[in-house]
């Protein structure tokens, strides 16, 4: 009775450890990340400067070898710029994104490593705020288009440290840049994760 106890426990055992097998020793990391976003305009928009926001969400690593692995992202990441003319008074274009950046990552030495790859952002928002207003601009595209690249260092303890430049290739279009103008976006994140 005690051997058919103990083989059943040792049974019981493996087959809860096999089923507690982590993502991580599956090839899949899952985390989350945040940070700050630095972002602008370009193109044919004059007397625009930084405006700085947030970005957050969730992403996976996917590991294919020990030195290369794909890195889906799902992130509110909010954009535009502030104006810096001659008009008195405060005015921000704000344009708020859900982005989803799919990203090849090099690692480089030890846990540093290089991500690059594209980037499809759907609009949520597009406001013009002032001092006295927070009024809708109208005609903004809804998809944007871009490609991003930066570094990432991850710890031991699964925290990870990113920096990223993201260049917008869609003419974002609307009130931004009457007359078939091209404005694009043009973003720099800061960010702080973990990887479970």
């Amino acid at each position: 009775m005690k051997r058919i106890f103990v083989v059943l426990f040792v049974t019981c055992s493996l087959l809860t450890v096999q089923a507690q097998k982590s993502k991580r020793e599956e090839g899949i990391k899952l985390g989350i990340k945040g940070g700050l976003n630095a972002s602008n305009l370009m193109g044919d928009v004059e007397d625009q400067g930084m405006r700085t926001s947030i970005h957050l969400g969730l992403l996976a690593e996917i590991i294919v070898n020990d030195k290369f692995s794909v890195q889906p992202e799902l992130l509110y990441s909010g954009q535009g710029s502030t104006y810096t003319g001659d008009i008195p008074g405060f005015s921000r274009t704000k344009l708020d994104y859900v982005t989803l950046p799919v990203l090849a990552k090099f690692k480089l030495v030890n846990n540093l490593s290089l991500e690059a790859g594209p980037q499809l952002g759907f609009l949520v928002s597009a406001k013009n705020k002032t001092n006295n207003s927070n009024d809708k601009i109208d005609g903004v595209k809804t998809l944007d288009f871009s490609v991003g690249a930066g570094l990432e260092y991850e710890l031991k303890s699964g925290v990870i440290f990113q920096g990223r430049y993201n260049l917008g290739l869609t003419n974002v279009g609307g009130d931004l840049v009457p007359d078939n103008k091209r404005a694009s976006n043009s973003v720099i994140q800061v960010s702080v994760g973990y990887l479970f």
